[in-house]
């Protein structure tokens, strides 16, 4: 077998071929980037500035910097009720993330390694709740909790904010593919029990897993309108995007609420980067572990 040897000119020509689908790529990342950035810089920029200034001045660019005295202020209007939605909606958000997580890998590892009647049916009924949309299910649980005089309660949106049918597909996912039959048959052998082996060794493995599911559920919760806009009516019992939106409906009639609705706005994103940045390693974990399996 004789082989030819390679031209400068198809040398170029090879370079050529891969530096272009590559620069076009990373111009779309570039595109995308900024897409996605600019909103973010617009709402920094603009909580830095007085009332006067952000209608007065360029709106991608600083001004006089009145960052911390529009926090403050914020802060103290009505007696810090920003504060108490904020308060809210971390006691919805992380009650609901940590316990939704826990449930949907619980339900996703016993779809994955317990065989019984019925298995394959109720993981399709998980999938088609996938596919249901917030907003159809948002009316019914009015209804609902109506019937047991529970609206307009912290438990009509935090009981509601437990279901994850998305958190349980992965789980599942996850757990068939990483967690092996084998060692489970030995911690059986061993004596531990079913929730022993679940708890000191399925969820360790599945840990890569519960992170991205948490995270997820996280970012759902945080970010929920419509479930809270239906079940309540005192405005102590909002959570930060409800709030936000009830001042901004305001702003005809009180035009100072458009500048602490801006900074609220920037301070409500503050507990969603923490989160991503504190939990990123685990997440980079797992898709590199699922990459190699």
């Amino acid at each position: 077998m004789t082989t030819h040897p390679t031209t400068p000119a198809e040398t170029v020509r090879r370079r050529d071929h891969s530096i272009l689908p590559r620069s076009a790529a990373m111009l779309i990342m570039g595109v995308c980037t900024v897409y996605f950035l600019l909103p973010l810089w617009w709402l920094f920029v603009g909580s830095t500035k007085n009332r006067e200034q952000f209608t007065g001045t360029d709106p991608l660019w600083f001004a006089d910097f009145h960052l911390l005295d529009n926090i403050g202020d914020l802060l103290a209007y009505r007696d810090g009720i920003f504060l108490r939605w904020t308060l809210n909606s971390v006691a919805y958000t992380g009650g609901a993330a940590l316990l939704g997580t826990l449930l949907a890998a619980m339900c996703g590892y016993a779809l994955a390694k317990y065989r019984f009647p019925g298995r394959e049916l109720i993981f399709n009924v998980v999938l088609s709740g996938v596919l249901v949309p917030a907003t159809a299910l948002a009316l019914p649980l009015f209804l609902i909790f109506g019937q047991f005089q529970a609206t307009n309660t912290f438990w009509a949106v935090f009981l509601p904010s437990l279901v994850n049918p998305f958190g349980v597909y992965l789980a599942r996912v996850y757990a068939t593919a990483g967690v092996p039959d084998g060692l489970l048959e030995a911690a059986r052998i061993d004596g531990a029990g079913e929730l022993r082996t679940f708890f000191t060794i399925s969820a360790r493995l599945m840990s890569p897993a519960l992170v991205t599911i948490f995270l997820f559920h996280f970012v759902a919760v945080w970010n929920n309108f419509l479930l809270p806009l239906v079940m309540l009516s005192d405005e102590r019992l909002f959570p930060v995007t409800l709030g936000l939106y009830s001042w901004n409906t305001q702003i005809t009639q009180v035009p100072e609420l458009r500048g602490l609705v801006i900074v609220g706005s920037l301070i409500s994103i503050a507990p969603l980067a923490v989160a991503f940045l504190l939990l990123q390693r685990f997440w980079r974990t797992g898709i590199s572990t699922g990459a190699v399996k």
